[in-house]
């Protein structure tokens, strides 16, 4: 599977040390952990609902490092056991997703695959071309969770300096009600 996330371009697409902020899957010193959607739009998503825009005019301004990275077989990764409302909640819901992650890795767990919390449901689609280019199918986005440092990850630039397209702000669930 390949797997796409974004980052300031001046650092490397991959954390290597544990001082990592906290976030969903990680509190303090637990780092370094690795997430990464399952297409663009989930990446992107993940950029604004963290960064609260919702403003077309601020999505002009981004100029952000995307990276595709090769995960290789994900299918195999466990899913966290919490409600759906908890996988896409808010920052309030975090510490239960870090409970959970902390469970997984006591377990061996190596990583995780997760509903994006970023994405609405159906939020994902790519692209077809048929008489110009259209919508492709929609489906939910998903976020893959893989923990410590991981040198044997390949990606490859898809962006240096891009930003996503301001109609997704439509598909973003917001991140504080």
């Amino acid at each position: 599977m390949i797997g796409y996330r974004h980052v300031d371009a001046r650092f490397p697409f991959l954390w290597e040390a544990s001082d990592q902020p906290p976030a969903r899957w990680h509190g303090a010193g637990e780092g370094p952990v690795h997430t990464f959607a399952d297409t663009p739009d989930g990446a992107w998503a993940e950029l604004l609902r963290h960064e609260e825009i919702t403003d077309p005019e601020d999505v002009l301004t981004i100029r952000r490092g995307l990276w595709a990275v090769e995960l290789g077989d994900v299918e195999d990764l466990p899913r966290p056991r919490l409600p759906r409302r908890t996988l896409t909640g808010g920052t309030e819901t975090y510490e239960a997703c870090r409970r959970e992650a902390r469970r997984l890795r006591a377990r061996g767990a190596v990583g995780l695959v997760a509903p994006s919390a970023a994405l609405r449901e159906g939020g994902a689609h790519g692209w077809c071309v048929d008489g110009g280019l259209r919508p492709g199918p929609r489906r939910d986005g998903r976020t893959v969770v893989l923990f410590g440092r991981r040198p044997d990850l390949v990606g490859w630039a898809a962006a240096a300096e891009g930003r996503p397209d301001p109609s997704l702000l439509d598909r973003v669930r917001p991140l504080r009600a």
